[in-house]
């Protein structure tokens, strides 16, 4: 042990020429980082809340994370780290509590004889840091890095340290009914110890571009799961004790009633993440062990509501947009849930959005707000459905018409009877292949006359995981996923769309007509030119750009 052995001194300062957070204030304003009337509004949030400058700057959404860590830095005269310069393992003494090291977000970067380095995301608040100096008998140096790369590159090697624990009221359990003790799970909800674990999950699964947030009771603690590129990854294992207070806190923000646990809820919270807002869509359902809570994480800043930045190759982006200018017919997007179809909606809606014309959208749930576009949210519950908002639409002089998905005979049939007077009509279908909407159209009570009337192109498409550019490998002719800390050891960053391009010309026409089958409607289609999904994902294959293992997961390899 350290404590035996140890020759005691007094810490040096830390941070030279600090003058506090009124002083990093007005080197913001002078810097130009701030305007005088923004650091007025720190300072008396700051007095009312009692919460740090850099704090306040980031939930007020005035200074980014990165830029934040970079003007502390100036500001302090310290040096400025990136993960990069992270170490692998945790360079101080066993007998230093992990937790500790967690809740005050600091990381050792390296330990000599003489002194600690730490990188640090709030160095005008060295408490802790001289505390942790002062134990090993050594000069503390502070180095500043962001916040969330700090937190998740402790939570990476503090992985023994998995079960989060706090001060919270362990009195109300999980299974309590507190059906009508509102003010008893407000006042859980509210503890301090719930508000940061829930700022922290939402702000790693928001740094880790995750699309979704699980939180999942299970019998004997709480599991905390991202999405990311498409892949559930577990995060954090939780002590049951926070399970109540976590969803209740959830439960508030999203407007929903906390004291209703037997009934799925849904809501919507917008929150200021590392200075950025973003809106989250909360979806609540019972379970045997208590609610599962899902964030769906809304980061327009994230969306790329451009053909070729979603995957699409050049050729096929001219396509799409000649496509897109036809005055009427329909246009559909395909495929499983999950595939991306929704987003390429609102890339063809971001395309054909101009003054010039009326474009309307009828989504459930709206995923995104289009400036100039009029969006109509589906309400069942109050007999607003997709049929009634069309017809209501069609009375409101519309150019283009976006439906969320054609889901029985009388949307397909409003949707047929727009394209026929002139409007141009984009919607989704859950179908594999582009060839397969005309039979689902079918099933849904469409006569063919009236889909070779209305139909000019479907898109099916699957979304992949592509390699991550700092670990992929080339092995065999084609490239292979490794995993490092850039992709957290999965091998892939980010994803790209495979698709397929099914344009109804006369000879396709003809197919319907005489009711050929799929197989034979894309035999037509390939001679015309369509490359198919596996096609185009084999060209991505030996691009290095995704796996062969990714496209065969996402695409039925058709039987030789």
């Amino acid at each position: 042990m350290f404590t035996d052995t140890r020759k005691k001194f007094e810490p040096v300062a830390m941070v030279p020429g600090s003058m506090g957070g009124t002083g990093f204030l007005h080197f913001l304003v002078d810097t130009g980082a701030i305007d005088s009337l923004a650091a007025q509004r720190v300072a008396r949030a700051v007095a009312g809340s009692g919460q740090p400058v850099s704090t306040i700057l980031l939930e007020l959404g005035l200074l980014e994370e990165g830029k934040l860590a970079d003007a502390l830095a100036a500001f302090l005269g310290l040096a400025r780290v990136t993960p990069a310069d992270f170490p692998e393992v945790v360079p101080t003494a066993d007998d230093i509590p992990h937790d500790l090291l967690r809740r005050a977000n600091i990381l050792p970067l390296e330990l000599t004889d003489q002194a600690v380095v730490f990188a640090v995301a709030r160095p005008l608040d060295d408490t802790t840091a001289r505390s942790v100096g002062y134990f090993l008998n050594l000069e503390p140096i502070l180095k500043v890095g962001v916040e969330s790369e700090i937190a998740r590159h402790l939570a990476e090697l503090l992985v023994s340290d998995v079960v989060e624990t706090g001060t919270v009221d362990a009195s109300v359990q999980p299974h309590d009914p507190a059906g009508g003790d509102v003010e008893r799970l407000r006042d859980v909800a509210s503890e301090a110890p719930i508000i940061r674990l829930l700022n922290r999950l939402v702000a790693t699964g928001v740094e880790r571009s995750a699309s979704d947030i699980h939180i999942e009771p299970l019998d004997d603690h709480v599991r905390i799961r991202y999405r990311i590129d498409g892949a559930l990854q577990v995060a954090e294992i939780l002590d049951r004790s926070l399970q109540l207070g976590l969803i209740s806190r959830v439960k508030i923000l999203a407007r929903l009633n906390i004291a209703e646990q037997r009934l799925p809820q849904d809501g919507r919270i917008r929150l200021a993440v590392r200075g950025r807002d973003i809106d989250f869509r909360v979806s609540t359902s019972p379970t045997h062990h208590g609610e599962s809570v899902v964030l769906r994480i809304l980061d327009r800043k994230d969306v790329a509501l451009e053909f070729c930045a979603l995957g699409f190759a050049a050729a096929s982006c001219s396509r799409l947009q000649r496509l897109l200018a036809c005055p009427n017919g329909i246009i559909l997007v395909t495929g499983p849930t999950g595939s991306g179809k929704t987003t390429t909606l609102y890339a063809a809606l971001n395309l054909l959005n101009q003054p010039r014309v009326k474009t309307f959208s009828v989504e459930d749930p709206i995923e995104y707000h289009l400036k100039g576009v009029n969006q109509v949210l589906v309400r069942p519950q109050i007999g607003l459905d997709f049929a009634t908002v069309l017809r209501s639409i069609l009375r409101q002089d519309p150019d283009i018409i976006m439906i969320g998905e054609i889901r029985d005979s009388e949307t397909a049939r409003i949707a047929v009877q727009a394209s026929l007077t002139g409007h141009l009509v984009l919607s989704t279908l859950h179908t594999n292949s582009a060839a397969s909407s005309v039979t689902r159209l079918r099933n849904i009570g469409v006569d063919n006359f009236l889909i070779v009337s209305s139909l000019r192109a479907v898109v099916a498409q699957r979304l992949v995981r592509k390699l991550c550019l700092h670990c992929k490998q080339q092995s065999g002719g084609r490239c292979e996923p490794v995993g490092c800390k850039h992709c957290h050891g999965t091998g892939y960053s980010g994803r790209t769309v495979i698709y397929e391009i099914l344009e109804i010309d006369d000879e396709i026409k003809q197919a319907i007509l005489s009711e050929q089958s799929e197989a034979t409607i894309e035999a037509i289609a390939g001679r015309a030119g369509m490359a198919s999904l596996q096609e185009v994902g084999l060209l991505k294959v030996a691009s290095c750009e995704t796996s062969l293992e990714e496209v065969t997961r996402n695409v039925m390899v058709p039987e030789t």
